[in-house]
């Protein structure tokens, strides 16, 4: 999972932070211990005043840039929730009861969602009002926190650097990107001619294609196939029969995805190329089959992350926990056993995955020897091992091949029009 944590900036920031000492401060700090050795080494009382004068100016850098100030600073309101790529306008404005000099706007800003926001403030009178906007562009998908928005000053000397929080930090959750696909519960592939399958449940329009009979009083006339009709066109046109397309749903109205977040098998870095693609498949197809009115179930190699989802309302919830989700240790073996050991017919099942083992390639058999319905989305990188693609296709069931940088939509159009093909007996 994508987090706002930053890599630490080194001992030098830590005791800025923590003691309000910045470098000069740092480096008059360790040359007044060592003069302080050296001249009661040596009993030398010139060189020990010049110590004490040291601290004493120290002292008086920290005490004067340890003033109040009177600053109030306002944010515009942040969304809760982005998607990947979206741009959000963020406006700040620094209000001063009294007047104010050599003043730091820091607002600290995640990098996936830009850099951090530093505003130079050389006078501001009392009463007066200075305001900044920038953007935010989110870059990648995660949970991430913007703020907090602080006031940064310093000592006339340099030796000191002072904090004050003037907005509070404010949580934000980036969406994956969620395509167009054209995926559909399959029912009949493996038949020809096709027959209506043994699990059948009864839906307004359906999604698949059953056959073609004759109009009826009360049907949809959009549902008129015009092309048909006019081969049955003769002299008379009592004789004519107008024809319209009859559909059904498939064999389901529940669709589990199934996403290997193994890092073992997922390209290396932060953030995982070959991850964020199986995030975004599982996204696409998870939005698509809820805006179809089918129950979304996502599971991952070590736990569940979504449970019987549906309807449009959904989908928030949905992308919120593959906003979420990170790699682990736990393997695909382990998913699709949990698959196999609670599955059913009547259920679809998509396993997104970089790699498939022989392990869980012979489990797929099983499920697809019960004649449970699988698809098997195949996320291909530069190290995959062949051996997946060749037991992916051995399997017998319908395969996507995602790559980096192709539309997950084309890539799926290409399986269902393979589909569609086979079904209709052309080749």
């Amino acid at each position: 999972m994508a987090t706002s944590t930053r890599p630490t900036d080194g001992l030098l920031s830590w005791i800025e932070r923590r003691l309000s000492l910045t470098q000069n401060g740092v480096i008059v700090v360790v040359c007044a211990v060592l003069g302080y050795g050296i001249g009661r080494f040596i009993s030398s009382r010139t060189l020990l005043l010049m110590v004490y004068g040291t601290v004493l100016v120290l002292v008086l850098s920290y005490v004067t840039g340890r003033r109040k100030l009177a600053l109030v600073a306002e944010r515009s309101d942040l969304p809760s929730r982005l998607r990947e790529g979206q741009v959000v306008d963020v406006t700040i404005s620094l209000s001063a009861k009294r007047g104010v000099s050599n003043v730091l706007l820091e607002e600290e800003v995640p990098d996936a969602l830009g850099a951090t926001v530093v505003v130079p403030v050389p006078s501001l009178s009392g009463g007066g009002t200075v305001e900044h906007s920038y953007q935010l562009t989110p870059t990648r998908r995660g949970v991430y926190e913007v703020g907090p928005l602080r006031a940064v000053w310093s000592d006339p000397f340099g030796l000191t650097r002072h904090r004050l929080v003037l907005g509070e930090t404010v949580p934000m959750i980036v969406h994956p990107t969620a395509e167009r696909v054209r995926d559909r519960v399959v029912s009949r592939e493996w038949e020809d001619p096709p027959l209506r399958p043994p699990v059948s449940r009864r839906w307004p329009t359906g999604f698949e294609f059953y056959g073609i009979r004759d109009y009826v009083n009360g049907d949809d006339p959009r549902r008129i196939v015009w092309r048909a009709t006019a081969k049955t066109m003769g002299a008379d046109p009592r004789e004519t029969r107008y024809l319209v397309r009859e559909s059904e749903q498939g064999i389901t109205d529940k669709v589990f995805l199934l996403l290997d977040n193994d890092r073992e098998h997922h390209t290396s870095g932060d953030p995982s190329d070959s991850f964020e693609l199986a995030v975004r498949a599982a996204a696409s197809l998870g939005k698509r089959h809820l805006e179809d009115g089918f129950s979304v179930t996502v599971d991952t190699n070590a736990e569940r992350i979504a449970d019987s989802l549906r309807g449009r309302r959904a989908e928030i919830p949905l992308l919120d926990a593959l906003a979420r989700i990170g790699t682990s240790k736990a393997g695909a073996e382990e998913l699709v056993a949990r698959a196999l050991a609670t599955g059913r017919r009547n259920a679809h099942y998509v396993l997104v995955t970089p790699h498939l083992s022989r392990q869980t390639a012979a489990r797929l058999r099983l499920m697809l020897d019960r004649a449970m319905s699988v698809v098997v989305v195949l996320v291909l990188h530069a190290d995959t091992d062949p051996l997946s693609i060749h037991r992916a296709g051995g399997l017998g069931c319908n395969v996507v091949e995602l790559r980096k940088g192709q539309s997950l939509d084309r890539s799926f159009q290409h399986v269902a029009e393979s589909r569609g093909l086979i079904a209709t007996g052309r080749r």
